[in-house]
């Protein structure tokens, strides 16, 4: 039953609490009601009923709880958003507030519970410099767009027929020269491509008891060397279509070759490379003796210093410009490796590609011969090229999927995957703008994708009217 008192005053008051306990009293027409809770013993202290904490010193950013303010709530209605601000966040909170017509960086966001990283030292940190100043984290979060991933087209902007283009991995047929000409071999042919005009002149016809296994230009592009199934290596003036020297030394076919400055390197399925000189009348200057099957993969670095070659075991070599021994055997890879490629941002990184029983492109520091990262790219690399007018790089496949892969690096984020080719991809080079790759596969095709922006401009390459859209036969 109610007792006296509650019945009293109309109010429904826990055991142990009498009306006294209860007070009400009138301030100019307003009630505030007064709870005290304290004993008998000390009534002159009093405490609330409930912990509400301090939103001013709360670390709000790191919950996304701070963000643009509303456009349609800003303007007019500035002077009462601050005060509703300062309300319900307090004080230290509403002195945040930016002008009229300027987006808040501490307004509240409506994603409540999207957890954003704490990156320490953070803008509310005690060890940040200044929460007002240029260094606060706001601006250029606020500020700054994130950048759009950059498009490349998805289907190549030209295809020449190339018959007789051979399906065999470890041939290297296809090379484009600084002077804008593309030398390829089909068959018994070598034939050169000129892409300003498209002109196809044919260079040489080596019989019928022999075939071209690898083209290489020279640097400065007057030049091309050309290994044959027989052993020969074979230099000829593009322009004039003239053969200039034959070198022997090869006991079988000559299915890579690479240019430095002054020497070019040829590598065998005799398990050898030889270097040879023009201004020497030997067939060779030196013999590098070091992998166990047939060589594959040969590249030099820009500066001269070193020689990448890869093989059929599977091994990956560095030697340098004196040694007759490798300073580096790297034998990481499952498979054979004909795919070197060396970074010309950074001096000493290469990066090697494994065949269809490894499928990974591996980075090298060659100055010390640590491994720096391996990524799994699902098929046969075949090729690699890096860009020289961005930090990214290209591959080709094979087994299973038959694709052109661009990546960024350091972080080998995927760029664009391309598709077009039946067979695997076997063939890669690239123009000398930088800007453009032709492939080359056993469906007898060649090519030519807009993958790498210009060196000046960052957009994309679109098409030019220089190569007319279609398909054409380059001989």
């Amino acid at each position: 039953m109610d007792s006296p008192q509650s019945r009293k005053t109309g109010l429904n008051l826990p055991a142990g609490m009498n009306g006294t306990s209860l007070r009400l009293d009138t301030f100019s027409g307003s009630f505030r009601a007064l709870s005290n809770l304290s004993s008998p013993s000390s009534r002159s202290s009093t405490c609330s009923d409930r912990f509400i904490p301090c939103r001013s010193s709360s670390r709000l950013n790191t919950f996304e709880l701070i963000e643009k303010g509303s456009p349609v709530k800003e303007g007019g209605n500035e002077a009462y958003n601050r005060l509703l601000k300062s309300e319900l966040f307090g004080a230290d909170f509403g002195s945040f507030s930016s002008p009229a017509g300027q987006s808040s960086p501490m307004s509240p966001s409506k994603n409540m519970l999207r957890f954003k990283t704490d990156h320490s030292p953070g803008p509310n940190s005690p060890y940040s410099p200044s929460i007002l100043g240029q260094d606060n984290g706001f601006s250029s979060e606020s500020s700054t767009p994130p950048k759009l991933p950059r498009k490349v087209p998805k289907t190549p902007h030209k295809v020449l027929d190339a018959p007789s283009l051979q399906d065999d991995f470890y041939l290297n047929l296809v090379d484009w020269s600084s002077q804008n000409v593309l030398g390829v071999g089909l068959g018994t042919c070598v034939y050169l491509w000129t892409a300003s005009n498209s002109k196809v002149t044919k260079l040489c016809d080596l019989g019928p008891n022999d075939t071209v296994c690898s083209v290489q230009w020279t640097r400065e592009g007057s030049y091309i060397s050309i290994g044959t199934n027989l052993g020969q290596v074979q230099v000829w003036d593009g322009s004039q279509c003239k053969r200039i020297r034959t070198f022997g030394g090869h006991q079988t076919r000559a299915g890579v070759l690479a240019w430095n400055s002054r020497i070019l390197s040829s590598g065998s399925r005799d398990r050898n490379i030889l270097q040879h000189d023009l201004r020497v009348s030997n067939d060779y200057v030196s013999k590098l003796v070091g992998h166990k099957s047939e060589v594959c993969g040969l590249k030099w670095s820009h500066d001269d210093r070193e020689l990448a070659s890869g093989g059929n075991d599977n091994q990956l070599l560095v030697w340098n410009q004196h040694s007759q021994q490798p300073t580096l055997r790297l034998t990481e890879h499952t498979a054979a490796v004909k795919a070197i490629a060396w970074s010309p941002h950074q001096s000493g990184l290469l990066a090697s590609g494994g065949g269809t029983a490894d499928r990974c492109i591996r980075f090298w520091n060659t100055s010390n011969g640590h491994q720096l990262n391996s990524i799994d790219t699902g098929s046969q690399v075949c090729n690699l090229a890096w860009s020289k007018n961005v930090n990214e790089l290209v591959s080709t496949h094979g087994y299973s999927q038959n694709q052109i892969m661009v990546w960024k690096y350091p972080s080998m984020a995927k760029v664009a995957t391309l598709t077009g080719h039946s067979l695997r991809v076997l063939y890669l080079a690239m123009s000398p703008d930088g800007q453009t790759i032709v492939t080359g596969a056993g469906d007898e095709t060649l090519r030519f994708w807009n993958v790498f922006p210009s060196m000046k401009a960052p957009a994309p390459v679109k098409d030019t009217s220089l190569w007319s859209l279609g398909r054409t036969h380059i001989r």
